[in-house]
């Protein structure tokens, strides 16, 4: 009689393990970011120089024309540039790069500090799901 019940509390104890290791797999790679074809990013570029409506159009014609480049806006007004672009085809420092040489502004790409990333989407960072991916990822 002891033996049965150890055995089944080895097996049981046994299985649920195994569980919650495929269940924190597959929160692990579900929660990896993994871009395809379809992935969008949006990246920033601050100008250190006013600008004009006539740079602006420039700016907006360039960037449009460029590798992987989906969606641009630019606002004379603030002098930042709003990008959206493929991850597949090109990145937000080679976009920035290739502005640099192309125009005469000071510029540099706007890359948000890791408080500012950790507080920029209230819902995500407060989902059981979130805190679950975070955890493990801290122990693998």
């Amino acid at each position: 009689m002891k033996k049965t019940i150890k055995k089944i509390l080895l097996y049981g104890a046994s299985t649920f393990l195994f569980l919650v290791v495929v269940l924190a797999v597959h929160i692990y790679y579900v929660y990896r970011p993994a871009p395809d074809a379809s992935t969008k990013v949006m990246a920033r570029i601050d100008i250190k120089q006013q600008i004009t409506r006539d740079d602006a159009n420039m700016i907006t014609l360039w960037m449009s024309h460029q590798k992987g480049i989906d969606h641009v806006m630019v606002n004379p007004q603030t002098s930042i540039v709003v990008f959206t672009f493929f991850p597949v085809k090109t990145t937000g420092d080679q976009i920035t790069r290739d502005f640099k040489a192309n125009f005469p502004f000071k510029a540099e790409r706007f890359v948000p500090s890791g408080k500012q990333l950790n507080s920029s989407c209230p819902v995500a960072s407060t989902s059981y799901a979130y805190k679950a991916y975070k955890l493990i990822s801290q122990i693998i």
